[in-house]
């Protein structure tokens, strides 16, 4: 299948600044562009361009006296097979002592994930006689899935995984923020994923499109996804950017006063 995915989001400001972004496609999907992507900005700016400690695009837009605004475009089509997240459900845990070196980062505390405070704690109350690999993290998704109550109005860009916890409410990221932790806390790798994820293979949901967040394990030899908020195989993921909660993966960070005045996202499947 063929998914046309793009955004529309527009930033103002009030001095002279510098605008980060990290909303090219993961590199790991490069192959998949179709003709490429098509971001523009307007005005045009300079703009630096370079790749961070995750392996994710980035991009440094100077922002000069007498700009008030900027406007981030991009449109592309990416090529996926169609098929739903994989399922294996023999994937084992590691002992941390057995992990390959690239994962330990993501076993320990991050900004938004708390692996040292009550979760741990009631991680391992909890999931501590679950059958380590994919059934002790089903079983987390599970949890968080229906511990936490969806909810756009609530959302804050504040908000921990240990605040998710007793809030017992978030959107996306606090659902994949909240399972990363309880995942560390039993000594599993996770990391944070964003990326574009549309309503391919589902009933349309009644809410506006967006960037979605997910989180991946590492277990057996490779990283598996998982979402915590969904707790069910999807079809369409397209990755942004990987890190070890959302303060690595932020799709845009103005260093100075900024306000949003413009924010679509397109993700959808092109009828064959």
């Amino acid at each position: 299948m063929q998914i046309r995915i793009g955004f529309d989001i527009e930033l103002a400001v009030t001095a002279p600044t510098a605008l980060i972004y990290m909303l090219q496609v993961h590199p790991s999907r490069a192959a998949d562009l179709q003709n490429g992507e098509h971001i523009t900005i307007t005005p045009p700016l300079h703009t630096d361009y370079y790749m961070d400690v995750f392996d994710n695009h980035c991009a440094r837009v100077h922002i000069p006296e007498g700009v008030s605004s900027v406007r981030l475009r991009n449109h592309a089509v990416v090529f996926d097979p169609g098929w739903a997240d994989p399922v294996d459900y023999s994937a084992i845990q590691h002992a941390v002592a057995d992990l390959p070196v690239s994962t330990l980062p993501f076993l320990l505390p991050s900004r938004y994930c708390e692996v040292d405070s009550e979760l741990l704690q009631f991680a391992w109350d909890t999931f501590g006689g679950v059958v380590p690999g994919w059934h002790r993290v089903q079983a987390i998704c599970n949890f968080v899935h229906d511990h936490l109550r969806f909810d756009y109005q609530t959302a804050r860009p504040t908000r921990t995984a240990l605040e998710g916890f007793r809030e017992g409410t978030g959107v996306c990221r606090d659902f994949s923020h909240l399972a990363i932790a309880l995942c560390r806390c039993m000594n599993i790798p996770a990391r944070y994923v964003t990326g574009y994820l549309g309503d391919i293979g589902i009933p349309p949901v009644p809410y506006p499109m967006d960037f979605s967040a997910w989180f991946e394990v590492y277990l057996g030899d490779r990283w598996h996804t998982f979402d915590a908020r969904h707790n069910t195989p999807r079809i369409g993921r397209i990755v942004i950017a990987r890190g070890r909660d959302a303060a690595d993966v932020a799709i845009t960070m103005v260093f100075g006063v900024n306000s949003l005045q413009r924010f679509e996202v397109t993700t959808e499947e092109i009828a064959q």
